[in-house]
């Protein structure tokens, strides 16, 4: 319904049995989202095509659990603990923990705040079960043994997770304020097409998309195909938004123009490490290059070429003999 690609829907489970990809049209962008199959216990283990399933969810940006709002609690956590097994995070952030190995000098182990959950006794019984023998090891906050363990294993992926609760209109409405009410959650009904909007508004927040727009030098804005920036992928300042456009852009950038809400007043010159902001208006300057010829070619072929040009502009009459 959001993105107008026909994906097969029913009232019985595992409807979709193959990746659907569509196109969203919001806020002029454009934004791709996939339909994926339905997970079962035990996907983790490769039940039900489940590596598939998650692998392709493991490359996306932002993860759109879609529940029945009627069995919504057992469904969540069975979800939540198969991408757990697989190495994916969901709404955490890394620990802040620092992990190095080292060659020689044996383990050390320190932290800028009190522990509760680890100590140092069982920080070496963790690191001896992984074999480690020498590493370095700071705690700069108080993390738990599963955090230890996920900074050693070293290849898990945090995400952001949406949780999308779908059949309201066939569960009470204290029941529809509960949920509502929780964390990173949105109701909606694909029956009666309810909370579309709020759920693409909560999609834009939670992948912190900016929209920014171009303005060639003497023009107008282009306000109808802007460069859309991520604050979670790349970032958002002026060298992110030139490199998004090309490589070699930032080299030639002398300064930047900027109009919004991230300049303080109109224009704004920028640098490149000026942070931008939704729908700002950019206008690049570059360096001018003036290319010198004769300055760019050795002594000798500079000398030649004066020469000429003299006889030319200055003709000397020929005294020597009738060569005709």
């Amino acid at each position: 319904m959001l993105t107008g690609t026909h994906s097969e829907a029913a009232s019985y489970e595992f409807t979709t049995l193959t990746c659907i990809p569509g196109i969203v049209h919001y806020n002029d962008t454009k934004i791709q989202l996939l339909d994926l199959p339905g997970i079962i216990e035990g996907a983790s283990e490769g039940k039900g095509r489940g590596r598939q399933v998650i692998a392709v969810a493991k490359s996306s940006d932002i993860v759109l659990m879609v529940l029945d709002a009627s069995k919504s609690e057992g469904h969540r956590q069975i979800l939540t603990k198969e991408l757990e097994a697989v190495g994916l995070r969901l709404n955490k952030k890394p620990p802040q923990i620092y992990f190095k190995k080292k060659k020689t000098g044996g383990i050390s182990f320190n932290s800028t705040m009190p522990l509760t959950h680890v100590d140092e006794k069982l920080c070496y019984q963790i690191l001896h079960e992984y074999k480690i023998h020498n590493a370095e090891v700071l705690f700069r906050e108080d993390a738990t043994v599963d955090d230890l363990i996920d900074v050693i294993e070293g290849n898990r992926k945090y995400m952001k997770c949406i949780y999308v609760y779908n059949k309201i209109d066939v569960i009470g409405i204290d029941d529809v304020d509960r949920l509502a009410r929780q964390p990173n959650s949105v109701v909606i009904s694909c029956n009666l097409k309810l909370n579309f909007d709020r759920l693409l508004s909560k999609i834009w927040e939670e992948m912190g998309l900016v929209r920014i727009y171009t303005k060639p030098q003497g023009q107008q804005p282009d306000f109808t195909d802007p460069v859309v920036l991520s604050t979670d992928r790349g970032g958002c300042s002026v060298e992110d938004f030139c490199n998004h456009i090309h490589r070699s852009l930032v080299k030639d950038v002398k300064y930047v123009l900027a109009w919004g809400t991230s300049a303080r007043h109109y224009p704004q010159h920028c640098g490149l490490g000026h942070v931008l902001q939704d729908e700002d208006v950019v206008q690049i300057v570059k360096k001018k290059v003036r290319k010198k010829f004769l300055h760019s070619l050795p002594s000798s072929t500079s000398f030649c070429l004066l020469a000429l040009l003299n006889c030319h502009l200055i003709p000397c009459p020929w005294t020597g003999p009738n060569l005709s």
